[in-house]
């Protein structure tokens, strides 16, 4: 069982990221990091009495290890979301739903080119294969028709996005095992409001969140208590058992599950073509995730290289 659970952990995190995109949706007529500043303010009110101990007792490791705290703070809590919801500002769902598949191919090049991390053909498969049936998932929607050609800077800011969440995951792997893991949150969530508010307020949130309505306040408490606590919990704790670059293929299961979810709240169609994109998405997670069968000689070296 404990072999299964970061994997278990890490589906539950596709599956919280789903309820972002299409809460996120519902969101849309707000400006993005006013709706990222939301979901951090919500998060730490959450994480106050969770954290609060750890925190001030982990405070001579935050000082002594400021530098990977501040680069976690900025890159998964405070700007991935928040460019995200600025890219959907310029750019189509679509193009970014893409873009966003990008995340584990990214992830395992640096993985390789930093980490110094070994894989097989199989994995370097199974990551292709993955992000080939994401862009079959995404492109066969409806609105794939009117996806613009060429670059636009919605397209460059989802790069930087992707970046910046691989970054995030680097980081985690390297850094996170020394906070502890509740104190650490609340601290990085109360860097990520402090970030953020200052581009919040040239967004003018001052008069716009006065005028909340019941719905959209209900939207910005699921983003600020799933994507914003649970989700980074479950994907920390999941990165603490498996490389960052086999965790990141799980993302390509993102337009599997937001499929679904559009067909079941927003009664969407679901396409043959979306279906059989969905099962290469599945095949091509399960071919980097799956361990070589260790012979006995081999065992100790492959174990080395799968971590």
């Amino acid at each position: 069982m404990s072999a299964l659970r970061p994997h278990l952990f890490l589906l539950l995190v596709v599956m919280i990221f789903s309820g972002n995109i299409l809460v996120g949706k519902a969101l849309s007529g707000l400006p993005p990091f006013t709706i990222s500043m939301g979901r951090v303010s919500i998060a730490l009110l959450i994480m106050l009495p969770l954290g609060w101990h750890q925190a001030r007792h982990g405070w001579p490791v935050f000082r002594r290890h400021w530098r990977p705290l501040l680069g976690l703070a900025l890159s998964g809590v405070a700007f991935f979301n928040a460019l995200i919801y600025a890219a959907l500002s310029f750019t189509s769902p679509t193009n970014v739903a893409i873009l966003e598949s990008l995340i584990p191919v990214v992830t395992l090049l640096l993985s390789v080119l930093l980490l110094g991390e070994r894989y097989r053909m199989l994995q370097w498969a199974g990551v292709v294969l993955s992000l080939f049936g994401a862009v079959v998932v995404i492109a066969a929607g409806e609105g794939a028709a009117a996806v613009p050609g060429g670059i636009n800077p919605g397209d460059l800011i989802m790069l930087l996005a992707v970046l910046v969440w691989v970054g995030y995951s680097l980081l985690v792997k390297e850094h996170m095992a020394r906070f502890p893991r509740y104190g650490s949150l609340l601290v990085m969530l109360a860097i990520a409001n402090l970030a953020l508010a200052p581009i919040a307020l040239l967004e003018g949130a001052w008069q716009v969140i006065p005028r909340l309505e019941v719905a959209e306040f209900a939207g910005l408490a699921y983003l600020g208590i799933f994507p914003s606590v649970v989700a980074l919990l479950l994907y920390n704790s999941a990165l603490a058992d498996i490389a960052p670059s086999r965790a990141a293929v799980y993302l390509n299961l993102l337009p599997v599950f937001t499929m679904l979810g559009a067909w079941w709240w927003l009664g969407d169609r679901i396409l043959p073509v979306q279906v059989i994109g969905s099962l290469v998405v599945i095949v091509g997670v399960w071919c980097t995730i799956v361990p070589r069968r260790a012979t006995p000689s081999g065992a100790t070296r492959q174990q080395g290289a799968d971590q």
